[in-house]
């Protein structure tokens, strides 16, 4: 059972990392450093006090970035393959107890796929309120996605079941939406 709600736990924070970045890094590094979050052996370094205070700061540089209008657009396209990468990176901290090439397999394919589906998507959120608004609805976008990414953090340790419905929900939902949009016919005239 500890094997497949760590996989659930590191499920629900590749999805958090697709909102934010370093809110996932922080809330994991917190509950790691408080003896609520078991972390693999080679990454215990993101329970300890220096990383802790590191994605303290890198959190609250990264939320006030986000609103900047443009400035968050930018920072959209150049976090992409970082979110990916946070998603393997802390999907893979989380799975505890499983042969090496396993885990990797999975945070390579479940971590680092949900963050970048949730991050194209959000980035593609921001665009369109960006292309509407010139940006003055950006920071509402901005506000949802950290709240986004905290709730499903603390979800995803607390409650990992619960974090694997709501990314399966959300993953659905972007899958009926990319349908919807580039795969129906074309209305008629």
């Amino acid at each position: 059972m500890e094997l497949i709600l760590s996989i659930f736990i590191g499920i629900g924070l590749a999805a958090a990392v697709g909102f934010r970045i370093f809110i996932p890094f922080l809330i994991a590094s917190i509950a790691a450093y408080t003896g609520n979050l078991e972390l693999s052996t080679y990454f215990t370094w993101i329970g300890t006090l220096p990383a802790l205070v590191l994605f303290s700061v890198a959190t609250v540089v990264e939320i006030f970035s986000y609103y900047i209008p443009w400035v968050d657009n930018f920072l959209d396209a150049i976090n992409h393959p970082l979110a990916i990468f946070a998603g393997i990176v802390l999907s893979g901290a989380v799975v505890t107890d499983f042969p090496p090439l396993i885990k990797w397999a999975l945070a390579l394919i479940a971590g680092g796929g949900i963050a970048g589906t949730i991050h194209a998507a959000t980035g593609l959120i921001r665009l369109k309120s960006s292309a509407l608004t010139g940006g003055a609805g950006n920071p509402v976008v901005s506000t949802a996605e950290a709240g986004s990414s905290v709730a499903l953090s603390a979800i995803a340790i607390f409650i990992p079941a619960v974090a694997v419905i709501i990314v399966g929900i959300m993953i659905v939902y972007l899958s009926f939406m990319i349908k919807k949009k580039f795969f129906s016919p074309p209305p008629e005239s």
